[in-house]
């Protein structure tokens, strides 16, 4: 896909827009406490599944979640499947929660740098994808970090490692049985409201937050609205824009998300600046990679002229 130059404007304002509404719900999260970050997750898992049913009918896609109920019938194992695909974004929706609540903000965000790079390898095994020698020097020097932080602290934080090897099972998984689309993520957030309404119902039920916050009668919901509409603009970015553009764009929302956790009081220790500088260093070898290939793929059709 390559887009017409309006479309792809309109992808890149949506990948910004939502990189940046994502930093912003990393930076308030705290501000919901004393509630917890299992309530927190269960409002947003709620109040997104309309939403997302919303932009189906939207876009006239309602039939990628019909589809897949009637493929449930035909094979109801696939069932399981998806509630596995749901727990699995389930967690990492959490932890973008409990991280910016307890401190751990940049190992969530140390997590999302590291995640393309993990996806690099996994296409390079399960997919047989062919790498450009600057994709393998960026994981090259990705796991001189990785090392790094092995050697440190003997390893590296269980939040880091769920986003950047939890995100590659799902996406693996959603693959495997067909459901990498927004009809999947429907059934997915559908397959865990319960979990949602349970966590969500016991904290309303028991009140002590609300009693210590009661800006949470309100603030919550607008928190999981702005929460989805965040999710929409990612949606819309991975719609308009080609797959190497919205790769690129993806690595603004871990940078802000660094600035969101530094914003509320987190610091990079001085024994962690060469974890941390390994993997930026990483990352711009792939964002400069990737902007020359673009460049020069953009270049050809005019040379062909």
């Amino acid at each position: 896909m390559t887009g017409s130059p309006t479309q792809s404007s309109r992808g890149v304002i949506a990948s910004v827009a939502s990189a940046v509404a994502f930093a912003g719900v990393y930076f308030v999260t705290p501000m919901l406490a004393p509630a917890s970050a299992e309530a927190v997750w269960g409002i947003r898992i709620l109040l997104t599944i309309p939403m997302i049913a919303l932009a189906l009918v939207a876009v006239r896609q309602w039939h990628l979640a019909s589809d897949i109920v009637v493929r449930v019938r035909k094979q109801p194992l696939l069932a399981l499947a998806i509630i596995a695909c749901g727990l699995l974004v389930s967690a990492q929706l959490w932890v973008f929660s409990w991280a910016p609540m307890n401190g751990r903000g940049l190992q969530v965000a140390l997590g999302y740098f590291l995640l393309p790079l993990v996806l690099i390898v996994v296409g390079r095994v399960l997919y047989k994808d062919q790498l450009k020698w600057w994709q393998w020097a960026a994981a090259g020097i990705a796991a001189v970090g990785v090392g790094f932080e092995l050697v440190r602290v003997g390893g590296v934080s269980w939040e880091t490692l769920l986003v950047a090897l939890g995100y590659p099972v799902y996406f693996v998984l959603r693959r495997a049985i067909g459901t990498a689309h927004l009809g999947g993520m429907f059934w997915e957030f559908v397959a865990v409201s319960v979990i949602a309404a349970f966590f969500l119902g016991r904290e309303v039920i028991i009140g002590e937050a609300t009693a210590a916050n009661p800006a949470l009668w309100w603030a919550a919901p607008l928190f999981a609205l702005w929460t989805g509409v965040a999710l929409m603009l990612y949606l819309t970015a991975s719609r308009l824009l080609t797959l190497s553009l919205f790769g690129l764009l993806s690595y603004l929302e871990p940078a802000l998300l660094v600035v969101a956790s530094l914003l509320n009081g987190e610091r990079i220790g001085a024994d962690e600046w060469l974890t941390y500088g390994t993997i930026w260093a990483a990352v711009g070898v792939i964002l400069i990679g990737g902007v020359v290939t673009l460049i020069r793929e953009r270049r050809r059709p005019d040379r062909a002229l």
